[in-house]
């Protein structure tokens, strides 16, 4: 734990809210206690931030947005540069941050801080393409087009699962756009957050700015204000369902903006023809990476009934392969759940499964001789797509189901609340093109021959339905974080009125 502060350059484990280079807002609010998921025990504690520091931060971040929304795009993206290559120069020990206070594998928690340094190379790149259109107006010597303006300065609420890489995809690209951002992350894994925030602090400082990105910690109170908040046009809420709804219809209420990722119940189709290795091999990875504590983590796979009994076997065999332990140990594939209480949702969830007639298959069980938080990869046989089989469980349980015709799989994919990834495996050009048109899958992200997990930065990222319809990263996505404004421009003598109307005299 030490050696990883070391090299983050942390000198104190408990700063509250961050306002400038190095600068923190002390409280007097009980410090919030950040608990290796691995073991159980206390590794940080950090003071949430009182409303009164929560208000200095966004009176802060609106005198800095007049600067910052005056610089021009590219030299914004100069900040984000470097800003990139600070979290490359430190991507190993961030990484093993977050899977000592989140829980995911080694690999993963490195892979995270590459999607953050992705992202923002990319918002370099879009800093010089953020484009608007030209129009033709009816009336003569007359010109119209469009521009994209700042909103200001906007909220960001991550989830614990992502500490790092869905803040970058949010504050990369509002950054260029020329927004400030306000980061509240998940209480869970504050710590990250308080690391990148003072990586961010230092590339601030080098560019003599300030307030560009700021952090705000602590649990659902500091998430209220920033949601109630009508300083803040937009914010981006990544997290459960039932918390989106109610940040959706706040920030709705003072007709403010919001962006939501919310839950996702994945599934993948097999059909007859697919390629067994490769479904096989993106099925695993979908359900059991980060413990199946992703939104896009694969939770329902419907599989065509001739191939359901071999691809069940080798599925079943592949899971009792999964090596559990350290996740900051070689070789090992799976890490603890987050909270003791995710291990008991699981094992509500597995009960209902069984009641409903569910048969488990492989795994179910809790592992406390490896920690309080462990628990096995679990495959349950389903008769039908049930109650719990239609809820998502943040957890790796993979119920299976089987079809005989490609509508029927549809039907059983879509037959759920939730829209965010989706999957095929097939040879079929016939059935990928199926899955892919407007009556295939239901979902915002639609794969084939790739399992559900592993979006890549250059698309936008986002699902429909429940899972709340928002977009981040790639692609045109930077339009969330930006007001659009039409202009008109009058170059010659007369004034002509729209379609012709005849006014006065």
């Amino acid at each position: 734990m030490k050696s990883l502060l070391d090299k983050l350059n942390l000198t104190a484990v408990n700063p509250g809210t961050c306002t400038g280079p190095d600068t923190w807002l002390q409280t007097a609010n009980t410090p919030i206690t950040s608990y290796n998921p691995t073991t159980g025990e206390a590794i940080a504690q950090f003071i949430p931030t009182s409303p009164e520091a929560y208000n200095q931060v966004v009176a802060q971040a609106q005198t800095a947005f007049q600067t910052w929304r005056a610089m021009p795009a590219p030299k914004r993206g100069l900040v984000v540069r470097d800003l990139g290559s600070a979290l490359r120069d430190l991507q190993e020990p961030l990484g093993e941050l977050i899977s000592l206070e989140m829980g995911k594998i080694r690999a993963e928690g490195i892979g995270e801080i590459q999607e953050a340094v992705d992202i923002c190379d990319f918002a370099v790149g879009l800093s010089r393409q953020l484009y608007g259109l030209t129009m033709h107006s009816e009336r003569p010597t007359h010109r119209m087009y469009e521009q994209w303006h700042p909103l200001g300065p906007i909220g960001v609420i991550t989830a614990f699962n992502f500490p790092a890489a869905v803040w970058s995809w949010n504050s990369a690209i509002a950054a260029v756009c020329g927004d400030m951002t306000i980061w509240k992350p998940s209480e869970l894994s504050s710590l990250v957050a308080i690391a990148v925030q003072h990586i961010c602090n230092r590339v601030m400082a080098d560019h003599g700015l300030t307030a560009v990105f700021s952090l705000v910690t602590g649990g659902g109170t500091v998430g209220q204000l920033l949601t109630e908040d009508p300083r803040l046009p937009l914010v981006s809420f990544t997290g459960s369902i039932p918390t989106g709804r109610r940040v959706a219809q706040t920030v709705a209420g003072r007709l403010g903006r919001s962006l939501l990722e919310l839950g996702g119940n994945n599934a993948i189709i097999v059909a007859p023809d697919a390629d067994l290795d490769l479904a096989v091999r993106g099925i695993v990875f979908g359900a059991v990476g980060t413990a199946g504590q992703r939104c896009t983590s694969t939770r329902r796979l419907i599989m065509h009934t001739s191939i359901a009994a071999e691809l069940t076997e080798r599925l079943v065999r592949a899971y009792r392969q999964v090596n559990l332990g350290d996740p900051l140990a070689d070789g090992t594939l799976m890490g603890p759940l987050v909270t003791e209480t995710a291990v008991s949702a699981m094992q509500r969830a597995l009960q209902q499964a069984q009641q409903e007639g569910g048969q488990i298959l492989t795994g179910g069980q809790a592992r406390p001789d490896l920690g309080p938080q462990f628990v096995e990869p679990t495959i349950v046989k389903m008769p039908a797509q049930t109650a719990i089989v239609t809820t998502e469980t943040f957890a790796p349980i993979l119920y299976l189901l089987e079809y005989e015709t490609l509508d029927e799989a549809l039907a059983l994919h879509n037959g759920v609340p939730q829209g965010l990834s989706s999957a095929i495996f097939t040879d079929s050009l016939r059935a990928a093109e199926t899955f892919l048109s407007v009556g295939g899958s239901d979902c915002g992200i639609a794969n084939v021959n790739i399992g559900t997990s592993g979006a890549e930065i250059g698309g936008a990222f986002g699902g429909e339905k429940e899972t709340g319809g928002g977009r981040e990263s790639g692609s045109d996505a930077w339009k969330a974080y930006m007001r659009r404004q039409t202009n008109t421009i009058n170059w010659g003598t007369d004034l002509p009125l729209a379609q012709g109307i005849q006014f006065g005299e």
